[in-house]
This record gives structure tokens, C-alpha cells and sequence, in this order.
């Protein structure tokens, strides 16, 4: 008669756990408000809050085009994103004081005009161009997220005013647009970094989608160890939670405001 012994068989793997500083859980967003028409000059204007982080975004409206849409009847968006000095722990100085735009900048901008002509029908608004000024006021992660966040609402109501003063004669926002970032702490997934928990990444990521489930970007990058295609998809999964979260923020405050964003 044979005796078995059972084999010896390894202790099931824990998934790692990371005391986020704020309490948050893993799939959490920070506190989100959207505060509308924010300044009184600007077409259109917003402020959003995410946890500490604070930028405001104004949209301009300007009667030309870039050369290449000269005679096009086409019009453009684009986007200027700056910090303020003391929008940091530490004062940053001025861009301009060192004669050029940072490379983060730029890359910001870009990412920022990208998003908002994606969902813009761009024919609706004629030879014009709308300028999105992004300014963070105070941060802690997340300020390119963000600044997409509240241009898409600045954008929406620069559109509104320009419908009423019958410059236009259909709305052009074809749809709602809103970021989010996730990343890898302490082997953890996580949604919404903060600066504390963005600057120990090991991967980050942030995520751009439309009100109807499409992706316009997404930014990633491994800080210390490559990632597997499963994790994208896993961290894909978490940033949709916290993109549509957004998009009903943004739903709420537009359609308190005027009945042509009941349909978003």
C-alpha cells in the first residue's frame, strides 16, 4: 500500500496593498468640483477641483485661422497650459522669464488641443479659431487630466454663447471629453494619482476618452519595470471607471445651465 502525502503546495499570493496617504480606495477619485462661467470676460470658463489640484480654463474666440485653414471654411482649437509660480511646494518661475515654453508644456498643449478637436466638428464654427487657456493654480497630480476636464467645459460654453449670438447655427461639441490618470504604486493599481503617489510610480498613465466610450489618448509610461499587455488592459478597465465618473460631473453642471446639453 502506497502512501501519499499530500504535496506541499505554495501559499496563495496576496495582491500587494498601498496605503494611499488620502484613504482613498485603489478605484477612488478624489473629490471633483466643476465650477462654471468662473471668470466673467472669457466666452466660456471653468474651474475644476480634484483633491488639492486646481486649474482654470478659459475659452477665446478669435476671427482667423491658421494659414493652412485659410479658405477652407474650417475653423481650429487650440491650447496654452502654464503654472503658476506658486502653484508648487516651491516657487517655479515664469516661463516666459526663461525665454522659451518647457518641452512639458508644449506637450501639454498639444495633448490638451488634440482632445477638444477631436470632438469638435470643426466645420461648424467657420474660419474662426478658439484659444483654450489652461492655468494651474495649485497642484498635485493630475494637472494635464484636469486641464482637459475643465477646457472641455470652457469649450462648451464658448459654443453656447457663440450659438446665442447666432455665430454659429449648430451646437459643434459633438461630444463630452474627460481624463483621468491611473497608475502603478507599490505594485498596486490605482486610480486619480496624487503628486505623492505619481512621483513613486511605477507606471503612469493618463487617459483621455469620450462621452461614448471611445479612446482619443493614452499616455504611458514604465518609470522602473516594463508592464505587461494585461496590465494596460487592467489599467485601461480602471481608467474608464474614472472617466465616466468625470463625464457625469461634467454632465450635471452643463445641463443645469441650458437645455442644449441635455443630449450629452
Amino acid at each position: 500500500m502506497t502512501n501519499l502525502k499530500p504535496k506541499n503546495k505554495k501559499p496563495a499570493q496576496k495582491e500587494p496593498v498601498f496605503h494611499r496617504p488620502s484613504g482613498r480606495a485603489y478605484d477612488q477619485l478624489r473629490p471633483v468640483v466643476i465650477k462654471p462661467n468662473y471668470l466673467d470676460f472669457a466666452e466660456g470658463s471653468a474651474c475644476i477641483e480634484v483633491g488639492k489640484t486646481r486649474v482654470v480654463a478659459t475659452a477665446t474666440t478669435e476671427e482667423k485661422v491658421p494659414h493652412f485653414l485659410k479658405g477652407t471654411g474650417s475653423g481650429w482649437i487650440t491650447a496654452e497650459y502654464s503654472m503658476l509660480p506658486r502653484s508648487t511646494e516651491k516657487r517655479t518661475p515664469r516661463e516666459r522669464n526663461q525665454g522659451k515654453i518647457s518641452g512639458r508644456s508644449q506637450e501639454i498643449q498639444r495633448l490638451i488641443g488634440r482632445a477638444l478637436r477631436t470632438t469638435t466638428d470643426l466645420s461648424l464654427i467657420g474660419e474662426r479659431t478658439i484659444i483654450i487657456d489652461c492655468d494651474v493654480i495649485q497642484a498635485d497630480g493630475g494637472t494635464r487630466t484636469a486641464a482637459v476636464n475643465a477646457g472641455c467645459i470652457a469649450l462648451a460654453l464658448c459654443f453656447k454663447k457663440m450659438l446665442e449670438e447666432g455665430l454659429i447655427q449648430t451646437f459643434p461639441l459633438r461630444h463630452l471629453v474627460a481624463a483621468v490618470s491611473v497608475g502603478l504604486v507599490g505594485g498596486q493599481r490605482l486610480l486619480d494619482l496624487d503628486y505623492q503617489e505619481d512621483s513613486q510610480a511605477e507606471v503612469d498613465m493618463n487617459v483621455i476618452e469620450t462621452d461614448d466610450g471611445r479612446l482619443v489618448e493614452v499616455q504611458a509610461a514604465a518609470e522602473k519595470l516594463a508592464f505587461s499587455r494585461q496590465e494596460l488592459n487592467r489599467l485601461l478597465k480602471l481608467a474608464d471607471k474614472g472617466v465616466q465618473e468625470i463625464l457625469e460631473a461634467q454632465r450635471a453642471v452643463l445641463k443645469k445651465i441650458h437645455p442644449v446639453f441635455v443630449a450629452y
